[in-house]
């Protein structure tokens, strides 16, 4: 299972719901949700790299979860949507909400794997042969090593796990919330402060190798690594 990459599934057949966790499990870490009012709650967190989105769900539907995550989260996360509705009308209306694919019930598990990799690598999530390569930094996530301006990178896990999420979101305002329920999970005992210990660290280790430091911190609201002077 790849730690680096996070999906969220919000599927009210539990069973098939089981199905699509070990599905991906090769892909990423799976979490599962199977109501519609706790699956759109986790979906604007901004922490997955991808949803899979069931459309008939109790609580709220999957159209109406949709278009909250775009309109009212601002939450740009890949959605793919999987439903037993297959009219057209259905899925036009899903790509007109935001749904950056549609797959309609049944499926065969290979189709579903192949749709959710080219989602993941046209966002920059997965990279070609597995490897992310973004300012300077080329890791590979098959062994879990980065380098930086062609120097190596002794990261430990967690830091490891923080970079790669700069990576995956260049450009982009990540907070400390963020990367601590990236990182350490919602339901972490941990305290807060654990991520500025842990960017501390990774700061250090960048700097140490190159002549700029690409991650910024923004005060009180987060880092942000920066691709462009």
């Amino acid at each position: 299972m790849s730690s680096e990459l996070k999906i969220l599934i919000v599927e009210d057949d539990e069973a098939l719901a089981t199905s699509l966790e070990r599905f991906l499990t090769d892909i990423a870490e799976t979490t599962v949700s199977n109501d519609g009012f706790e699956g759109q709650m986790l979906g604007q967190e901004g922490i997955y790299d991808l949803a899979v989105l069931d459309l008939m769900l109790p609580q709220i539907g999957g159209y109406d979860i949709l278009k909250y995550w775009r309109t009212e989260a601002k939450v740009d996360m890949p959605v793919l949507i999987l439903t037993a509705k297959d009219t057209l009308e259905d899925k036009v209306h899903g790509f007109q909400l935001g749904a950056d694919d549609y797959l309609t019930k049944p499926f065969h598990r290979e189709e579903l794997l192949m749709r959710v990799k080219a989602l993941l690598r046209r966002t920059g999530s997965l990279g070609a042969d597995n490897q992310l390569k973004v300012a300077g930094f080329t890791a590979n996530l098959n062994n879990r090593t980065v380098t930086v301006d062609g120097n190596s990178l002794a990261l430990n896990g967690k830091e490891y796990d923080l970079l790669i999420y700069f990576l995956q979101n260049p450009d982009t305002i990540i907070t400390k919330d963020q990367i601590f329920d990236r990182l350490w999970g919602f339901d972490s005992d941990t305290a807060l402060s654990v991520v500025e210990v842990y960017m501390s660290n990774l700061r250090k280790k960048i700097k140490a190798c190159v002549a700029e430091q690409p991650i910024r911190t923004l005060r009180n609201v987060g880092y942000m690594l920066e691709t462009e002077d």
